[in-house]
């Protein structure tokens, strides 16, 4: 016969008005501060509450008045990630700021897990949703919005949805750093970017186009990569685009995790090529080489998104609004060692 341990069950406050000695609704009163209960019979209550360790189920009794539940939603990819944690430690902290708790889910990369994370937060009704999209636009994102939950979405706009959003300036970011590396005498410039089903990623590569094309020049299409989505993929890109007959003279990287694996080959083959990767990352500036990173404001990413979103749930109206957070070119890692090859320009390899 399986033995129950009833001393860790949560106190009830059917356990409380046993305890006090009094009914349930005595009790139910004085928890919810009504001020006519009789004062000792209120004693008793607070006395009972105290000994029992009972705690008012918030949820249970905003969702039976009707008013909300002081909840936000955090729809994310991977805490791991310090880009994600960062800014969901921006959200935390606007979220305490007005008094809602913030509950996160994971979401992975696909839009199954998306909805499947966004259906139980909207179950728990909470008061709004900050979602990282995944890579397509989703019918049943579009359905909860029109049922009432105001959504903010972050890093990414969402397919075919009018909604507020908080966006990094990637095409504008992406035009200044390859830019960068035309100028300094770079005309074959590799780009490694992610799949191009993220909206992020087309933007980066249209950025590094479009800084070809203020310059009267092209961007070689045999030097783009796309689908690098780890550092071991982005070595490996970078060691077949340097032995090939076409090879390049620079290279972009469209997040700092190819940015990582382009670096470890260019150091261990010994090369000097020059680097821009989007996304700045810990410890940048003690790589073991230099080269430039397009970076931004992650927590700003967290913070409007938050910002807008409470002034949605608190009925503010105005017009659907997209924040563009800026970059800037940030010069990292340390002085390249002298036996390193250089790649000052392209008649390096002539």
């Amino acid at each position: 016969m399986a033995h129950r341990n009833d001393q860790h069950k949560r106190a009830t406050m059917t356990d409380v008005a046993r305890e006090a000695g009094v009914s349930l609704k005595t009790v139910s009163r004085v928890i919810n501060e009504v001020t006519t209960v009789n004062p000792q019979l209120a004693t008793k209550v607070h006395q009972a509450v105290e000994k029992l360790g009972y705690r008012q189920n918030f949820a249970a009794a905003t969702l039976r008045s009707g008013n909300t539940t002081s909840t936000i939603g955090l729809v994310i990819k991977d805490l791991r990630n310090e880009f994600y944690a960062t800014i969901a430690s921006a959200v935390a902290e606007v979220a305490h700021k007005y008094g809602y708790q913030l509950v996160i889910s994971h979401s992975g990369e696909n839009t199954d897990d998306e909805m499947n994370a966004v259906a139980d937060l909207c179950r728990r009704r909470i008061d709004g949703l900050l979602i990282v999209p995944t890579s397509g636009g989703s019918p049943g994102l579009k359905r909860e919005m029109e049922l009432g939950t105001p959504m903010v979405f972050i890093d990414r706009r969402p397919d075919n949805l009018i909604a507020d959003a908080v966006v990094i300036d990637n095409f504008e970011g992406t035009r200044a750093g390859v830019g960068q590396l035309i100028d300094s005498g770079h005309q074959r410039v590799a780009v490694l970017v992610d799949t191009l089903k993220m909206s992020t990623m087309k933007e980066r590569l249209r950025g590094a186009q479009q800084a070809f094309t203020d310059r009267d020049l092209s961007l070689d299409d045999r030097l783009i990569v796309h689908d690098v989505a780890t550092p071991e993929v982005a070595a490996k890109a970078a060691k077949a685009l340097l032995n090939s007959a076409n090879a390049p003279t620079a290279f972009f990287c469209g997040n700092n995790r190819s940015g990582i694996g382009v670096l470890q080959e260019l150091w261990s083959s010994n090369m000097g090529h020059p680097l821009v990767c989007f996304d700045d990352f810990s410890l940048s500036e003690l790589m073991p080489r230099p080269f430039t990173a397009i970076g931004y404001d992650i927590g700003a990413l967290g913070r409007q998104g938050a910002e807008l979103l409470i002034r949605r749930i608190q009925g503010e109206d105005f017009d659907t609004t997209s924040i563009v957070v800026p970059t800037d070119l940030r010069n990292r890692g340390i002085s390249l060692p002298s036996q390193l090859t250089t790649t000052s320009s392209e008649e390096t390899f002539d």
